[in-house]
């Protein structure tokens, strides 16, 4: 007999929406801007074999991200590092192999963290200010090794290659693989239904169920020899001759997963084979925040993740999933 931990389920959230990319209320972006620490992003295109160029572009605009050892987290306060970054542009930095459960962490958004770095009165020499470069160099005298990544809207100025140049840093590229699919199984799916429904289409939970098992390689074909994965693609289902599959892995942000977002929205201009592709951002396990500045745990996972089904009409559907200890998402 199973110990009562092991046999009971830990809680997970999925939540979906649909939407249409162009309607003027839809809040595709202001979802994945939300989500600011991302570690791997996917995006499937049945019925293509060769990407246009313009998505092709996009990838390779992904940008640089650095890994800064051993930096003291007062750093990230001074107003040297917030009037060339935080105000210059949208500033990430996550604490580097942290588990979020066991050590202490650290992270910093474009807007917020506990301590708002753009708040008026975090003046030079102001008392709230002075105090916290207290707290933080004599008091709590913290540091990390950091990833770190910067989105400038065009300002000149600084780098954070050149501001940290005193410091351990390395530039590091996101890592970029392609594949084709081959006689692929697909769900039938129905934008205006969420639900799916018998013979005619499948819902959003079954889609979501086939998409983690083909972005894990999972097979599809549920032969009895295999006792690992019984798993096959929901009914109804159709055979794809090919689907192109790529996969960036590093710290990818908000602002550079939106342009690929509205790229891929922009793959249904022109005649397609295709009737949906998808798009599935998942989250550092160990990030300290999930969407905005909701609390993240790891429990038994760590999930945060979330997945843009794309149709022809450009009606969306958005899955947002978390583990057993987060809020649900926005």
């Amino acid at each position: 007999m199973l110990p009562a931990q092991l046999g009971r389920a830990p809680r997970h959230l999925l939540v979906c929406e649909r939407s249409h990319a162009r309607h003027p209320r839809s809040r595709h972006a202001a979802h994945v801007r939300d989500h600011a620490y991302s570690c791997r992003v996917s995006f499937l295109i049945p019925e293509c074999g060769v990407l246009p160029e313009v998505v092709k572009s996009t990838i390779a605009d992904i940008g640089d991200y650095y890994l800064v050892r051993s930096l003291p987290v007062h750093e990230l306060v001074t107003h040297e590092f917030i009037d060339a970054f935080v105000k210059k542009g949208s500033c990430y930095a996550l604490s580097y192999k942290t588990k979020i459960d066991q050590d202490n962490t650290a992270a910093l958004l474009p807007n917020v963290i506990t301590i708002d770095l753009t708040d008026a009165g975090f003046q030079p020499e102001s008392k709230k200010h002075n105090r916290v470069l207290w707290a933080l160099k004599e008091k709590k005298p913290l540091e990390f090794d950091f990833l770190l990544a910067w989105y400038n809207t065009g300002a000149e100025g600084s780098t954070l290659m050149s501001y940290f140049s005193k410091n351990q840093i390395q530039a590091l590229k996101p890592k970029i693989t392609f594949s084709t699919l081959r006689d692929l199984q697909c769900p039938v799916l129905q934008s205006n239904d969420l639900q799916g429904k018998p013979e005619e289409s499948c819902s959003t939970e079954e889609l979501f169920e086939w998409l983690g098992a083909v972005l894990n390689q999972v097979s599809l074909d549920n032969k009895s020899s295999s006792f690992l994965s019984t798993y096959c693609c929901p009914e109804p289902n159709t055979v794809v001759e090919k689907a192109f599959l790529c996969t960036i892995t590093g710290f990818i942000i908000p602002e550079k997963i939106i342009q690929l977002l509205e790229q891929l929205c922009s793959y249904f201009s022109e005649p397609k084979l295709a009737y949906w592709l998808t798009l599935t951002v998942h989250g550092f396990a160990d990030s300290p925040v999930s969407w905005r500045e909701s609390e993240h745990g790891f429990h038994k996972g760590g999930e945060n993740l979330y997945n843009f089904v794309i149709f022809r009409n450009l009606d969306y559907w958005l899955q947002m999933a978390v583990g057993a200890h987060d809020d649900c998402p926005p």
